[in-house]
């Protein structure tokens, strides 16, 4: 990872809004009806409902939907001791995933404290607040006793997730190893390596899933801790503390079926691995290095079955498969704590998904054409999205049936269907893409190579194998480019075009054969290839030594479109090329076409548009619903630009008769479907569109900047449709990020042209 990561951190949280979390207001509040009814006089009426009943807080406020994140800032990440206030970014961070994966409102809060009964009498007093608590970065051994406490003191789920959320995603993938091994969980003799939050909290789940305390060995920085060991215990230790002779780690994995660690990188050697029983288990989850690397684990025991906290190898340990849907679930039947039968359910429900038929969009996702249960797949991966349909369920039947939950849920299985209608997982359709493209990474050459910008969203597709990266420019530029952000070994190939006179000759050749008749020379064409980066980078692609082209940070769109005309051409299936733009919402994805190249299109091209964005639509898994956008409705206007609209539409049924399309019509017509099924019966668009087809460019262009001004969406584009190849123009200006997400999109374009 390039050193300037930490630069780019930077700058992601202080741009724009500070932070990465705010509220958000979520009733109407913009009269001086709404402000009545919002505050003075009449928000006296639930507070007068709350006084009598404190269970009505559910009903009349944000409580039940809401967590606090609380740290004191005493064991953050790997950074140890940094403090409350040095903590926040990263309570703000949980706070986001919390929202992100379960849809579920956070405040952060950090308690400047390191006495541990004035971070439980803080919890205390402010509990009223919240439908739950979920602990952050607190050391050991005061996390145990704060947690205690707080169970004790309060009646709504404390949760410390460095303990159980760990606990659980690895009592899973325990679980699925023993059963994979043939082992019987009484019988398994386990080694821990790491006695703080999380490691304790994994050996007591372990012994609530059946393992055997006997058989049980735990170790910290001074060796095994054993029954009379008196040099840096506590009462946490003592639990496990076992009547052994063994003195050190290697004596104890010695036979040994399980090594469990959470401690530090590079503490379990080959040797000690090579001593340890047939099919070793081992789950090395020191972050960001684990106590074994993978390769050197299977090296030394190619029969070990492993796990990590890493997402490059697999079975990896991440919290995030389990904290949010673990207090989804709790919240919602309104649970008074989470307790064991609650963690554990949790556990069997993580297990059993990941022995469930893998669906094609997480394949595809991961860039894999299978995962199948065993030993590289113990446990779900982390961003399943399946994770809160499975696990929430099994917490909220859990606290039911441990009496726990204070709002029963009648029905799970109308329950199930309601987070399912709730997820809005349309966010995560960039990793989705990400992962799908890994798995064979295509070439994208960069014109403008020795562009800042450029070049770092050129290190981030290399550092996440999203694509091979090809800069044109200066050679020497574009090193000292690559130098000042940290990288100097790297797999970025850098083209120089005045040093390729093979390259250059080729290309030559090749545009003078397309262009003689336009009043192109072979020496002006040599000429503009070599001097012109556009030029060179198209004839790349348009030639197959590239995969796609990502262009346009310095030049005006129709500049840079022109290149990518003139070199690689239209699509034959579809003579129109057109940009589309994906505007990615909380709860849905819609496209907008054409947003940059056609000024006023033709019915004809109207309908190549909307047939070219809706074959690059089925590639994210999604059926394309197209809306024909006027400022008539079904013939209600008979001026030229309506009935372009409706010969378009008519066009499109001829094209592509099973394609869902329906117009001309309004923009509020379209998204109101009751409305529109009342008036219009006829119309062949069932539900909402997901693709947007406008009049002309004034339209589509305003309508998605608007968009991207006042709501909240990320965009991502523009997208060319219609060109032979997968070449894109990026807005002057983008930003790092926004490039990244639009190589995303041509490496996907791309593989869909091999």
């Amino acid at each position: 990872m390039s050193t300037d990561i930490y630069s780019e951190a930077l700058e992601y949280h202080r741009t724009g809004r500070k932070g990465k979390i705010e509220v958000v207001v979520t009733k109407p509040f913009s009269t001086q009806k709404d402000l009545s009814l919002a505050y003075s006089p009449g928000v006296a009426r639930p507070c007068q409902e709350i006084a009598e009943n404190s269970e009505d807080a559910y009903e009349y406020t944000a409580k039940g939907n809401l967590v606090a994140v609380i740290s004191n800032g005493s064991a953050v990440l790997g950074l140890g001791n940094i403090g409350a206030v040095a903590g926040k970014p990263v309570m703000e961070g949980k706070g986001a995933l919390f929202k992100k994966f379960a849809d579920i409102d956070v405040f952060d809060i950090e308690v400047d404290s390191e006495d541990p009964d004035e971070f439980v009498r803080t919890c205390e007093l402010i509990s009223p607040t919240f439908g739950g608590i979920n602990l952050e970065d607190i050391k050991a051994p005061e996390c145990f006793y704060i947690e205690e406490q707080l169970k004790e003191k309060i009646d709504i789920p404390v949760f410390h997730d460095d303990q159980h959320g760990t606990a659980i995603i690895t009592g899973a993938a325990l679980l699925n190893a023993i059963e994979i091994t043939g082992r019987d969980i009484k019988e398994v003799k386990a080694v821990f390596n790491g006695a703080g939050a999380a490691g304790i909290a994994c050996a007591q789940m372990f012994v609530s899933l059946g393992l055997s305390r006997e058989n049980l060995i735990m170790c910290d920085s001074r060796g095994t801790i054993y029954k009379g060991r008196t040099e840096s215990m506590n009462p946490y230790k003592e639990r496990f503390a076992n009547d052994t002779p063994h003195r050190t780690l290697a004596e104890a994995l010695v036979g040994a079926d399980l090594f469990c660690g959470v401690s530090v990188a590079g503490v379990l050697t080959q040797d000690m691995v090579k001593t340890m029983a047939a099919k070793p288990i081992i789950f090395a989850m020191a972050n960001p290095e684990p106590e074994i690397s993978y390769p050197d684990a299977v090296e030394a025991r190619p029969d070990c079955i492993m796990a990590t906290g890493r997402s490059d190898y697999h079975n990896q340990v991440n919290n995030v498969l389990c904290f949010p849907f673990l207090f989804r679930g709790a919240l919602d039947v309104r649970a008074t704590e989470i307790n064991t039968e609650m963690k554990i359910a949790a556990v069997r429900a993580i297990a059993d998904l990941a022995k469930e038929e893998v669906p094609d969009r997480v394949l595809r996702a991961y860039g894999v054409e299978r995962f199948e249960f065993g030993p590289t797949y113990l446990i779900p991966t982390p961003f399943d999205p399946r994770a809160l349909l499975r696990i929430a369920p099994a917490i909220a039947k859990a606290a039911m049936e441990t009496g726990v939950a204070r709002k029963p849920i009648e029905d799970l299985r109308k329950y199930t269907e309601h987070l399912e209608s709730t997820l809005g997982m349309s966010k995560s359709i960039l990793r989705y893409i990400a992962n799908r493209v890994k798995k064979e990474p295509v070439r994208v050459v960069y014109p403008e190579g020795d562009n800042k910008k450029v070049v770092r969203a050129a290190i981030r597709v290399m550092e996440e194998n999203l694509a091979i990266p090809v800069l044109l420019g200066d050679r020497k530029s574009i090193e000292a480019a690559l130098t000042a952000q940290g990288v100097t070994d790297h797999q970025i190939e850098i083209i120089d075009p005045r040093q390729e006179e093979e390259r250059v000759d080729r290309y030559a050749e090749e545009f003078f054969k397309r262009k003689q008749r336009k009043g192109i020379t072979l020496p002006y064409a040599k000429d503009l290839i070599r001097r012109d980066t556009g030029y060179f980078g198209a004839m790349m692609l348009s030639t197959g030594d590239v995969d796609s082209m990502v262009y346009g940070q310095s030049l005006p769109y129709p500049y840079a479109v022109r290149r990518l005309l003139h070199c690689i051409g239209k699509n034959t299936e579809h003579k129109t090329v057109a940009s589309v733009y994906m505007m990615v919402f909380k709860n849905r994805t819609l496209f907008f076409a054409d947003t940059a190249v056609n000024i006023d299109p033709s019915d004809q091209q109207l309908a190549d548009i909307a047939v070219s964005v809706a074959g690059f639509v089925k590639e994210f898994d999604i059926t394309p619903k197209v809306a024909m956008l006027s400022y008539s409705n079904f013939g209600s206007s008979e001026t030229p630009s309506a009935a372009k609209v409706a010969r378009a539409t008519a066009l499109i049924k001829e094209l592509a008769p099973d394609l869902q399309v329906e117009g001309e019509m309004q923009a509020n017509m379209a998204f109101n479907t009751e409305l529109r099924e009342e008036l219009f019966p006829f119309s062949a668009l069932k539900g909402e569109p997901n693709i947007l087809i406008f009049p002309d460019l004034n339209a589509a262009n305003i309508a998605y900047k608007l968009f991207m001004r006042l709501a909240e969406v990320d965009t991502i584009g523009p997208i060319l449709v219609g060109l032979k190849k997968s070449a894109h123009i990026i807005e002057r200006g983008s930003n790092p990020g926004n490039i990244f997400n639009l190589t995303t999109l041509a490496a996907l374009k791309a593989r869909q042209n091999v």
